[in-house]
């Protein structure tokens, strides 16, 4: 296993995500629909990763349902202590304050009201610890800036009371937001130890993770990564697709092209990879038995096959366009969120457009064509922004 360095420990570069444990499954039914843990597999996962060499172990309140900091505490709690590092997040973006009580929404909204305090509390109980190694603030995004940046809430400074008592090691949090979000969170309180964004060559560009990496790192700040694979999507890509990569490496599989990119970002710490079954778990081991990053070349192979799938707009952010533009519109930032409700899971990109303003939107654009003429790349940007407004129409896609 190869291992970086964070501060004073050394941390596996391959992280065990428990988000996508193995399912039980109804023996009427297939598959189950609910979020119930099969702990007979799930716990031989753990344990099989845990004795080779990996030490970071990432949950959250939410995932499973609420059983994953259970079963994750159930099983490391037969280890020694300092033997592995826990990682949980405070779930503030499916949190509403109004009226100085607290509930929860989203896919905690039939979860009983709690405090931030209250569920750090029950988060200690559940994994059956004194303290977390990392902890998080959960999805710091447009629409959760303003719950954990809330005074009167003060969830930052009660965790950094927890950091001060030793109940907290690190604290950092999570996001799906965009880069400018996550420089102003960095800006606003100087004592985030690490950052954990959604990063995977498809999204160097999709979602702008080339953005978000570089604004993290000029933070001076480390990254702990997810959704190197994309919940899987990088296992196989288009037929041929699968067939350009066999041709530059036959013997390996797709999905560690995903991986190996991942070890070609130098401010990346660990990778969290969210394993389902005994064979993902011993492939990513092998891949992190020794480096062996990704090359340029390589690298751009990989953006140039993400581009032939999806079709992206070809922007570059050189920003001509909005010299010109009479509404003042963010032009390249509405063209990256236009590719992404097209060719990504549109949640992700309604956390950014929930949280602008009606004249900030693509229905804003007045079609004049001005943007056009400045473009280097010829970009027929009213026909995108329009094109983007009508996506918005698809009732999956509708904003609140």
């Amino acid at each position: 296993m190869i291992y970086r360095q964070f501060k004073d420990k050394k941390l596996s570069y391959l992280g065990m995500g428990n988000m996508r444990l193995p399912k039980a499954e109804d023996p009427g039914q297939g598959p189950s629909k609910s979020e119930k843990i099969d702990q007979g597999r799930a716990r031989e996962i753990i344990q099989y990763a845990h004795e080779n060499g990996v030490n970071y172990f990432d949950t959250a309140y939410r995932y499973h349902g609420g059983e994953s900091e259970t079963f994750s505490g159930k099983v490391l709690e037969q280890y020694k202590r300092d033997s592995f590092y826990l990682a949980t997040k405070m779930p503030g973006h499916m949190m509403i304050y109004e009226d100085k009580k607290y509930r929860f929404t989203s896919m905690l909204a039939d979860f009983p009201p709690r405090t931030p305090r209250e569920v750090f509390e029950e988060q200690l109980e559940k994994c059956r610890v004194d303290y977390f190694d990392f902890y998080l603030l959960h999805n710091v995004s447009e629409s959760s800036y303003e719950f954990y940046t809330n005074e009167e809430i003060g969830v930052v400074d009660f965790l950094l009371e927890q950091k001060k008592a030793g109940r907290i090691h690190h604290l950092g949090f999570s996001t799906h937001g965009g880069a400018e979000v996550i420089d102003k969170f960095l800006s606003w309180q100087n004592c985030f130890e690490f950052v954990q964004p959604q990063m995977n060559y498809m999204d160097w560009y999709l979602q702008d993770a080339k953005s978000k990496y570089d604004v993290i790192t000029r933070h001076g700040v480390p990254i702990i990564a997810m959704e190197p694979c994309r919940g899987g999507r990088l296992a196989s890509l288009t037929d041929e697709a699968n067939a350009v990569l066999k041709a530059q490496r036959p013997n390996d599989s797709i999905a560690s092209w995903a991986f190996r990119y991942m070890q070609s970002l130098p401010n990346v710490a660990v990778v969290l990879s969210g394993m389902s079954t005994m064979e993902q778990v011993k492939e990513n081991l092998e891949l992190f038995n020794k480096p062996d990053p990704a090359t340029e070349d390589e690298k751009e192979l990989l953006y140039g096959l993400v581009k032939s799938i999806h079709d992206l707009v070809p922007c570059t952010a050189c920003r001509y366009c909005c010299e010109s533009c009479p509404q003042g519109l963010d032009i390249p930032r509405l063209l990256t969120l236009s590719d992404g409700i097209r060719h990504d899971n549109p949640q992700t990109v309604k956390f950014a457009l929930e949280a602008m303003t009606e004249k900030e939107l693509p229905g804003s654009c007045i079609n004049c064509g001005a943007c056009n003429a400045l473009c280097p790349q010829e970009i027929d940007i009213p026909s995108v922004l329009k094109r983007f407004s009508e996506d918005l129409l698809n009732p999956k896609n509708r904003l609140n």
